[in-house]
């Protein structure tokens, strides 16, 4: 099951509280405080696990509490420090306030820890507070208290190319034509339901990320169909690739398809469009594909390079890989995701 939204309750440890106590030993008069310190709580941290893949162990398991510290003690004792908490989460995790949505952690690397909540302070213990007039305090600070929060994860992938088209327009055989993934492949509209994220290999040991997102339709940035479980995985895409059914299946036309996706890519977040580079004609492999291959190249709102294919005949897929890499060298960095303002 792929989860990629969840919200969990966290709480940092409570500080230790500081001990009031007093030297006592034979033949020792007035031994003077001895009382230590409690110790911090532990903290609460975020780590990026590139072993995940979604957010379900989130989805029951959904209160995580980091250690206590420990009291102070006589003998000038003090106590042990709280462990901390290691929440493992998968890279691409976004973590915010439930109730404000304000931001707390952007979890965009592998292995990469944000401290979200941080432990109580210790309290102070008696000794602390000796002085040459007051010799035998019996002061002493409690730990102090931590409220747990609670946080909203929000998962989005991370990938440097992301395939964008509509159902059935054969995203799915592409991706595991040119990468590593093994994705349910179908001749039925919507067989991706969940976002699938492959490795293209090169024979130099180049490594590049791609993923396959479910199928788009007219509305998706009103949510319609799949709506922002589409267009939430492309947030973090440096390029992206429009995929195309030339053989024009269910009726629809490829023209059309690509205004049709450039519009709501825009519509979802304005300046998202720009990141494509490349138009896939897919499906050449059909009689109907060549006309309206002669359509698209003469489209005169199509400003991009076209690149016809059949995801299934054609045995080599280097010329492709090849494109796709010198394409995405060329790229600048996405814009952070934290900050982009999509519809809900």
């Amino acid at each position: 099951m792929f989860i990629d939204k969840a919200t969990i309750t966290i709480k940092a440890g409570n500080g230790g509280s500081g001990c009031c106590s007093f030297r006592r030993e034979a033949f020792v008069p007035k031994g003077g405080p001895n009382g230590g310190d409690g110790a911090p709580g532990g903290d609460v941290i975020f780590v990026g696990d590139p072993g995940q893949l979604t957010l379900l162990d989130f989805l029951y398991n959904t209160r995580f509490s980091a250690q206590d510290g420990g009291s102070g003690k006589g003998k000038d004792m003090h106590g042990r420090r709280g462990k901390d908490l290691r929440i493992k989460v998968p890279v691409g995790t976004i973590v915010r306030i439930a109730e404000t949505g304000d931001l707390l952690a952007d979890i965009n690397e592998p292995f990469k820890e944000v401290v979200v909540a941080r432990g109580g302070r210790g309290g102070r213990g008696n000794a602390r507070f000796a002085t040459s007039v007051n010799q035998a305090p019996r002061e002493y600070e409690p730990g102090e208290m931590v409220d747990p929060i609670e946080v909203s994860l929000e998962l989005k992938i991370v990938a440097d190319i992301g395939l964008v088209g509509y159902p059935n327009a054969g995203k799915s055989t592409l991706l595991s034509d040119l990468t590593n993934a093994n994705p349910k492949i179908g001749p039925y509209p919507f067989t991706t339901l969940n976002p699938v994220v492959g490795i293209m290999e090169y024979e130099d040991f180049g490594k590049i990320t791609m993923a396959d997102i479910p199928g788009l339709v007219d509305g998706a940035h009103e949510n319609v169909g799949l709506g922002h479980e589409f267009l939430r995985h492309i947030e973090r895409t440096k390029m992206l690739v429009y995929v195309l059914d030339m053989a024009g299946t269910d009726g629809r036309s490829p023209v059309d398809d690509l205004h049709a996706l450039k519009r709501e890519l825009e519509l979802y977040a304005p300046g998202l469009s720009d990141r494509a580079r490349l138009i896939i004609a897919n499906k050449m492999d059909a009689e109907e594909s060549r006309e309206n291959l002669e359509l698209l190249m003469k489209d005169p709102e199509r400003k991009l390079p076209v690149f016809p294919m059949s995801a299934v005949l054609d045995p080599d897929f280097e010329e492709i890989k090849n494109i796709l890499r010198e394409m995405l060298a060329s790229c600048p960095e996405p814009p952070d995701p934290t900050q982009t303002v999509s519809a809900e």
